[in-house]
Formats: C-alpha cells, sequence, structure tokens
C-alpha cells in the first residue's frame, strides 16, 4: 500500500486513482469496514484508515494534516446518532463537521473533497459504497496537488461590495467622559472595585489605548468616545491571575465586549463576583476614521448586565444591515477556484506574528496549540501550509465562541479578512443550530451540545 504523500496512483485501467483518508470510529465504522473486506466486497482501495476511539475525537485539524500529507478527499464516519459507544461523541462531531464544511467551503476547498457517513458494525455493504461514492466525486473533482500551495496574484481582482449607506456621525460628547471618570474615581474612593480597566488617550490623536487605573486621582486619564475600539475584556484572565485576592476588577464594556465576558464566565474562566462591569452607551465605533462593520446591525447600545452605566441609551442605533453578509454573498456567487485566488493569497501574507490570537479575548490558551511541537500539529515556517493550518484552526476554536468584535481583523498587520472567516462560521452556526452570542452565560455554546434532529449525512 503506497503513503498518501506518495506520487499520484494510478488503477489497473489506467485512470487516476484518488488518495483519501478515512478517519474512521473504532467500534463501528472500522469495524464495518473490517465486515466488507471478511465478506469480500470489492469496492475502491482509494481509502487509507486512521482509526479513532469516537468521531468526538476528530478535531478539523485532523482533517487539514491530511490534505497536507497529500490526500485528495477525506471521509469522516462514526457511529449513528444514538448508538455511540460514548453516547454523544457522534452527535457533537457531527456538528463540528458542518461548520468546517461551511469554513473550507468558502476558502475554496471542493465539497466534493469533504464526506461524512454514519456506518453501523454491521454495514459492511455501506462502508463500500460510502468508499465508491466519495472516490467517484473525487475523482470527478481532480487531484488536488500540493495543500495551501501560494497562488500567484494576477488576473481580474476580486473586489468586494462596500456598504451603500453613508452612515450617520456618532453622537457622543465630553460629558460621557466626564461622568466615566467621577464614577470610577468615587468606586476605587469606596473600595468597591481595586482597578479599572478603561480607555486612555493613545500616542495619536485618532486613537486610545487600554488603561488600569488603580487611584482616584487617576480616574482623570480615561475617555469614552468612537475611537474606544478595543475589546477589553482579553485583559481580564491576566488581570486576575495579576490581581489575585486584590479584589474586583471593575471593566468598561460596550454591548459586544459584554458577550465576550459572557463567553469568559461561560467556560469557567472567571466567576461574576471577580469583575463589576461598568456599561458605556455606544453609538459605534470608528476605526480608521469609518464605522466598524460590526456596528452597522448593531441595535444594543448598552450593556445589559452591566453593574454600573454610564449616560443614556441610544434608540434605534442600528444604521443598515451587516455589510459582511454582502461579501460573504458575493464571495459564495463565485467558483471554488475562484474563492481560493481570493484567500490564499491572504493567508500566504501572514507573518504569524499572532495579533489576532493576543487581541481575542477568547483566546485564553497558556499553551497554544501553534506553538506545541510535541507533536508539532502547525508548521512554523511562514508560508503555505503552515500559514493555512493556523489560520483555519484559529477559526474553527472560536466557531460559536466568537462575539464579533473584529478585534482580530483589525490588528492585523497584513490585513488579513479574519472577519469574514468568523462571520461565515457565525452564519452556519445561526442557520444551522439557531445560536447567536449573547450576553447569558448559562446559554450554552453551540458545539458542545446538539439536538438530535441536526442535519445528518448532508455531505454524500
Amino acid at each position: 500500500m503506497t503513503h498518501v504523500g506518495e506520487a499520484p496512483v494510478e488503477a489497473q485501467d489506467g485512470t487516476w486513482q484518488p488518495r483519501l483518508v478515512a478517519l474512521v470510529c473504532n467500534w463501528c465504522t472500522y469495524t464495518g469496514a473490517d465486515m466488507a473486506g471478511t465478506s469480500r466486497r470489492t469496492y475502491s482501495p482509494s481509502a487509507r484508515i486512521v482509526r479513532f476511539l469516537c468521531t468526538g475525537r476528530l478535531d478539523p485539524l485532523f482533517i487539514i494534516k491530511a490534505f497536507e500529507g497529500g490526500a485528495d478527499g477525506v471521509i469522516a464516519s462514526g457511529c449513528h446518532p444514538g448508538d455511540c459507544h460514548y453516547v454523544q461523541g457522534n452527535y457533537l462531531a457531527r456538528r463540528r463537521f458542518t461548520v468546517f464544511q461551511s469554513l473550507m467551503d468558502l476558502l475554496g476547498l471542493d465539497r466534493r473533497r469533504l464526506h461524512f457517513a454514519w456506518v453501523s458494525a454491521s454495514e459492511g455493504a455501506k462502508w463500500a459504497k460510502v468508499v465508491d461514492e466519495a472516490t467517484a466525486a473525487v475523482r470527478e473533482a481532480g487531484p488536488l496537488g500540493s495543500w495551501a500551495a501560494p497562488v500567484a496574484r494576477g488576473g481580474v481582482p476580486i473586489v468586494l461590495p462596500e456598504p451603500e449607506t453613508e452612515p450617520r456621525a456618532p453622537s457622543y460628547g465630553p460629558e460621557l467622559t466626564a461622568q466615566l471618570r467621577e464614577s470610577v474615581a468615587s468606586l476605587l474612593a469606596e473600595g468597591r472595585v481595586s482597578v479599572v480597566v478603561g480607555y486612555a488617550e493613545g500616542p495619536l490623536p485618532d486613537q486610545t489605548v487600554p488603561a488600569f487605573v488603580t487611584a482616584p486621582e487617576d480616574a482623570a486619564q480615561l475617555v469614552w468616545d468612537e475611537r474606544c475600539v478595543a475589546n477589553l475584556s482579553a485583559h481580564l484572565p491576566e488581570a486576575l491571575r495579576r490581581r489575585k485576592g486584590q479584589g474586583r476588577i471593575g471593566l468598561v464594556v460596550k454591548s459586544c465586549d459584554e458577550k465576550a465576558f459572557a463567553g469568559l464566565l461561560r467556560e469557567n474562566q472567571l466567576t461574576r463576583d471577580d469583575v463589576l462591569l461598568i456599561g458605556v452607551p455606544c453609538d459605534g465605533v470608528w476605526p480608521g476614521g469609518k464605522l466598524a462593520y460590526k456596528c452597522y446591525a448593531c441595535d444594543e447600545a448598552f450593556a445589559a448586565t452591566a453593574d454600573v452605566t454610564i449616560g443614556e441609551a441610544t434608540a434605534g442605533r442600528a444604521v443598515a444591515p451587516d455589510p459582511r453578509d454582502a461579501q460573504l454573498d458575493a464571495l459564495e456567487q463565485l467558483s471554488a477556484e475562484e474563492r481560493r485566488a481570493f484567500w490564499q493569497p491572504q493567508l500566504d501574507s501572514c507573518i504569524r506574528c499572532y495579533a489576532c490570537r493576543a487581541v481575542c479575548p477568547l483566546c485564553y490558551c497558556e499553551t497554544c496549540v501553534a506553538e506545541k511541537n510535541r507533536p508539532q500539529w502547525i508548521q512554523q515556517g511562514i508560508a503555505g501550509p503552515g500559514n493555512t493550518a493556523w489560520n483555519v484552526v484559529r477559526a474553527m476554536h472560536l466557531a460559536g465562541r466568537c462575539v464579533g468584535c473584529d478585534e482580530c481583523a483589525r490588528v492585523c498587520p497584513a490585513d488579513i479578512r479574519l472577519d469574514l472567516l468568523n462571520r461565515c462560521i457565525a452564519r452556519e452556526v445561526d442557520e444551522s443550530f439557531g445560536y447567536r452570542a449573547q450576553a447569558d452565560p448559562a446559554v450554552a455554546a453551540p458545539l458542545t451540545t446538539f439536538r438530535p434532529d441536526d442535519p445528518g449525512e448532508a455531505f454524500l
């Protein structure tokens, strides 16, 4: 048997033989494949089987590594819903694969290269059929070639539609900053908090930076206006570690920041008693002199769970539909090759600075998978497979967790449209599972739960 990474294989009739990697459950599909062999079923020899104890263990990174290793297609298969040896692993895998399929489709990977099926231990005939159909589909798609190989720039550039609506100017006044400073000084003086994380003037006139205020007199450095873009929730895990036992932390939050705080609560990174939320009225933020995409359709002027609020809510803040939806719709109209020509040059330009990770409030792991070398799942080279794997894994790790603050895209020095990747996943999660980012930490994240009626074998 050839290894996945070897030269293309030809069948006895001289036709090209695709190379498939089959990621299968030990208890059902692997046994079903064994039954196909013992019952002498004839089917395509294209699939190389990798056995897992459960499809719930099937991380999207494994599929990426299969393509990096030279696979032309991937089959993921496990027990039928309700028959999982570990009760619910296949239900969770089904949701994960639904989201991953949508993301890879956006990036330009032909849908014919990814297949998902339920095969029980007694279904040797079905396993043979699954492999034959997957092989035929991949053969029709043709050889994949080098996964994440650089795409030459040139030809007609793909231009995404810009918003047609001219947003109104924000209604911020100096009285909001004055009220914020007064309130923070009072909270510190009364001992209700030991430190307040807010915004202060930055090195340039159009910038603000995070500020950590520990004394009432230092509250005078705080500001609040349309330049206060950053999601300050990203500083909470480290601040809690450094100031453990010193009192509560005050956090200035917009409504989108509040969702990130709820995500940290949901994942047990802090408790509600650790933090006092200071809600500020938000009329939209304006990085680079234009309204942020995330603010177009936002109608949440206040953080609903704030302990202390500054100013008054602005009614009817939404100004237009989210421009990213129109941009994703435009990309979906393109062929897989055109979508790859749009995305691969962007991913190739990634310099692996990990600014997106540093600024994300839900990226809090002490050791990131991108930095592990035993085993090394993601190549360290700044090009090709390593860049693609990193950006795909980052997006998938935030699936159902991302709050849409778009800080990753704002700080990216290569201007990669990371916000579109996140928005694509958010739309899929909403359409398939009815979940949107929210400020209620009691609502489970969509990829940590399931419904028995979730989509089934939709990819065969």
